[in-house]
């Protein structure tokens, strides 16, 4: 099922999120109906709050890089994230045009470090420590902000928030088309 993602201004969209229980309502169909919503807006990853959850799950889906000539070298990771822990960021601080389904027809330059560890439990609720680097590493960093109440455009300069104020203030208010089903605040 089709989960209408959460618009920019929306206040779960600012919560921090609580850990989950192996025992959580529903949730295989949760996670399937995550994966459905996230791949019918052509996204990357899917954070709990984007449809409204303050819950510490997040979905990642990097196969769509592997087609990319520029990421031709990236290793496809399609992984769910359940009370995720990042523990430590490495590496290179490197720049890269970061959107969001949440924010439509924004994309910022935003700097994150180029490796992460990141401790978290998959869908059985196994649990896994794991070092991701590149865009995977990206992805998952900008899933995890989610999840602790943090946008992308937190990340970017005041004058930058500043030029793009306009535009937030259309989403907050639902003037934007998508083409996928969207929550705004009313």
């Amino acid at each position: 099922m089709i989960i209408p993602i959460s618009a920019f201004g929306l206040p779960i969209l600012r919560v921090k999120c609580k850990n989950i229980n192996p025992d959580y309502h529903n949730l295989n169909e949760l996670i399937n109906n995550m994966w459905e919503t996230m791949h019918n807006a052509n996204g990357v990853g899917l954070a709990a709050p984007q449809i409204n959850l303050g819950i510490k799950l997040f979905v990642i889906d990097t196969t769509v890089f592997k087609n990319d000539s520029e990421n031709k070298d990236i290793i496809p990771v399609k992984k769910v994230f359940i009370n995720a822990k990042i523990t430590k960021e490495t590496g290179n601080e490197w720049n890269f045009n970061e959107g969001c389904l949440s924010i439509p027809e924004i994309r910022e330059n935003v700097t994150r470090k180029s490796i992460i560890t990141i401790e978290y439990f998959d869908e059985n609720f196994n649990k896994h420590t794991d070092k991701f680097d590149g865009l995977n590493a990206r992805v998952i960093q900008h899933e995890y902000d989610h999840i602790n109440g943090v946008l992308f455009i937190d990340k970017i300069s005041v004058l930058r928030k500043r030029m793009i104020k306009s535009k937030l203030t259309n989403i907050r208010k639902g003037k934007i088309n998508t083409d996928y089903k969207m929550r705004f605040l009313r």
